[in-house]
């Protein structure tokens, strides 16, 4: 479906309030601040193929019309009844179904909707909204984009996050952006803090000053901190961010210091994006490897004691590859 790209400049004060008030009121709305296991995400194609194409339905063949009602709308559907059955076609919503009968096309034609329709519910539930939201995720202003990174459809928090990183006002949406890394309010605050963390391998292209950058570093770190879970593997994430993407940009000292976080899968982490620190700050080997052994001796947890020393001797060795983290028995 054709929409125009919105993108316009927003008051990222305002934005960032707008978000505090929204997760606030989703924890009472959800009656938990606990955070929630995301599903993993589904790819939505839509328009979905044209069944007409396949049996060579001709433009002079869609003879008839009918109105079709769907949860309580109602749509115009051109009607082509054919030798290999009865086809129909919604211009409005872009879609095809073929039946043996006008009924049972009808049904089929149903079936093929539900999974628009429930994106689009998703989207206006998610934006605090009734009924199905039917334009584009573009048209919406950065507010509500960042809303939808909270989605509990992930291919929609997807959309979402394409859409503020193509933008050409990333730094405006930088403040909420990190308030969602230290949101512990929203149930569906990890599949959230996950694209944010993808936006933010590129963090200086979000950023105005090196306070920025700090300030985005310490969002991940604290992130990393107090992580009382890591489902979508949003705290690993985190790690190979400041270990892999952002070394030199205070994430290797960040996660030198997530040694000693309270949280298992926070240590688990910083551990493993203590590899990838060394992969591109090599003046740091000596530094981190001492770091590791140091911690591996303390560490009360033998999994992440073994993993600590296994780490360092991978970085001593100068190797592409290193130990697997350890998955805890609170994961399976």
């Amino acid at each position: 479906m054709p929409h125009r790209r919105v993108d316009e400049p927003f008051d990222p004060i305002q934005t960032l309030d707008e978000i505090k008030a929204y997760c606030q009121r989703s924890s009472s709305r959800y009656g938990t601040n606990l955070a929630v296991k995301p599903p993993n995400r589904i790819k939505f194609h839509w328009p979905p193929h044209p069944t007409s194409y396949e049996y060579h339905v001709l433009a002079s063949d869609w003879t008839k019309s009918v109105k079709f009602e769907l949860e309580g709308e109602t749509f115009l559907i051109e009607v082509a009844e054919t030798p290999f059955g009865v086809f129909g076609k919604s211009e409005d919503l872009w879609c095809e179904a073929r039946g043996s009968s006008l009924s049972d096309m009808l049904s089929n034609l149903k079936d093929v909707v539900a999974p628009l329709f429930l994106r689009q519910k998703s989207i206006a539930n998610c934006l605090e909204r009734s009924g199905r939201y039917t334009e584009s995720i573009s048209e919406l202003n950065g507010s509500d984009r960042l809303k939808l990174l909270y989605c509990e459809d992930r291919d929609i928090a997807h959309e979402a996050h394409q859409h503020i990183e193509m933008s050409h006002f990333r730094n405006l949406y930088f403040p909420s952006l990190c308030h969602i890394l230290l949101d512990r309010t929203h149930p569906w605050r990890r599949s959230a803090q996950w694209c944010v963390l993808d936006l933010f391998e590129d963090l200086p292209s979000f950023t105005d000053s090196e306070a920025d950058e700090q300030f985005g570093v310490n969002a991940m770190k604290q992130l990393i901190w107090d992580a009382e879970d890591d489902h979508a593997r949003t705290v690993y994430k985190a790690g190979v961010v400041l270990g892999g993407h952002l070394p030199h940009r205070f994430g290797g000292e960040a996660l030198l210091e997530c040694l000693n976080s309270p949280s298992l899968v926070g240590r688990r982490s910083a551990i493993h994006g203590l590899f990838h620190v060394c992969e591109w700050v090599r003046d740091m080997d000596t530094k981190v490897i001492k770091a590791l052994r140091e911690h591996a001796k303390s560490e009360e947890n033998r999994q992440l004691s073994a993993f600590a020393f296994a780490i360092a001797n991978d970085i001593e060795r100068g190797g592409v590859d290193h130990t697997l983290e350890p998955i805890f028995e609170f994961e399976n």
